[in-house]
């Protein structure tokens, strides 16, 4: 009898288990874990990497292992090379930038979220689905107005004499904002780009691997000028009730950057994979963007923080086609290296 009663309890506990984990469904993936890559400033602590991050494991039950890569194209570079053996299941920063190169080197899956329908089709950079856009902004000189009293207002300005040794620039070939800001003076000067950039070079005090070590070299008092974001000043005004740090907009346009999320190719966690896209584009975690990402969020029907009337937005768009990008980057790339080293 004992032995009946036994067999007949857990008989009953392995019910009661298949019929918990069945209605849960689709949204409470069995907490087996996901691995994302994710750039630097998205994880640090004033990112919006950690109240993302705990919000969804406090809501789904999944343990994250999060690995801070270095810039974008660090992130995208790493899972390269790791794709015959795929350690990530999720790629945080990919932009439309990069995307040629990650659906050339094949290492995302597509998935179509449902919370797409909340996303301005301008924003949606990625026909395929692999990359799922999460925020986006332009790329702008920031300058300090106790420093610099009268502004550029072009990057044709930027090469004057009185800017020498004045400017921070990153790396196109580590860093994502290094690489908007090459493609932006493409957008601009066409093939003559490489000549902009020779006569750039005595206003450029130095080109960091990545944004934060540049950014932060700014903020340090090493030169007046910076590559950033026309909402990095909404952040000063934010945290430190500064206006100090301003935006020098050119109304002959800003390049835009969109940052996408994708799923690794052979991912091990596929559903929770998909649980997280669709969870970094709820309204909740979309208001998280501005105040931690400085970034504007894909869903543009939300109000933004009281700050970004200190982030002006550009009238005038610039963006190059990812697959021009792709079959000249290299070349690109080249000429540039060519143009600021000799």
């Amino acid at each position: 009898m004992r032995k009946f009663s036994a067999i007949f309890f857990v008989i009953i506990i392995i019910g009661i288990s298949i019929f918990s984990f069945s209605s849960r469904g689709r949204r409470s993936a069995a907490p087996t874990g996901l691995t994302i890559y994710a750039y630097d400033s998205f994880v640090s602590e004033w990112g919006p990497g950690p109240a993302v991050f705990s919000a969804f494991e406090k809501k789904y039950n999944i343990k994250l292992s999060v690995i801070s890569a270095g810039d974008a194209g660090q992130v995208m570079q790493k899972a390269i090379i790791e794709k015959d053996n795929p350690r990530a299941d999720l790629l945080i920063g990919i932009d439309n930038n990069l995307l040629a190169k990650a659906l050339g080197e094949d290492i995302l899956e597509p998935y179509k979220s449902e919370n797409l329908e909340k996303i301005p089709m301008e924003l949606l950079f990625d026909n395929t689905n692999k990359l799922t856009p999460f925020d986006y902004g332009y790329f702008s000189i920031i300058y300090d107005s106790e420093k610099i009293s009268n502004p550029p207002a072009s990057l044709n300005d930027l090469l004057k004499p009185e800017y020498e040794d004045s400017i921070i620039l990153m790396d196109p070939r580590t860093s994502s904002p290094g690489l908007g800001f090459l493609l932006w003076t493409i957008a601009e000067y066409g093939e003559e780009f490489e000549d902009y950039w020779k006569k750039l070079m005595p206003s450029v005090l130095t080109i960091t691997d990545g944004w934060d070590s540049g950014y932060g070299l700014f903020t340090e008092g090493e030169a007046p000028m910076v590559l950033s974001y026309t909402t990095s000043p909404a952040y000063h005004a934010e945290y430190e009730n500064s206006e100090r740090y301003k935006t020098a907009i050119f109304p002959t346009g800003h390049y835009m950057q969109i940052e996408g999320i994708g799923i690794v190719k052979n991912s091990k966690n596929r559903k929770n994979a998909e649980l997280f896209i669709d969870f970094i584009l709820e309204d909740q975690i979309q208001n998280i963007i501005p105040l931690t990402n400085w970034m504007y969020p894909v869903n543009t029907n939300l109000e933004l923080p009281e700050s970004f009337k200190y982030a002006p937005k550009p009238e005038i768009t610039l963006i190059i086609d990812s697959e021009k990008i792709d079959r000249q980057l290299i070349n690109w790339i080249e000429v540039w290296t060519s143009a600021v080293t000799n």
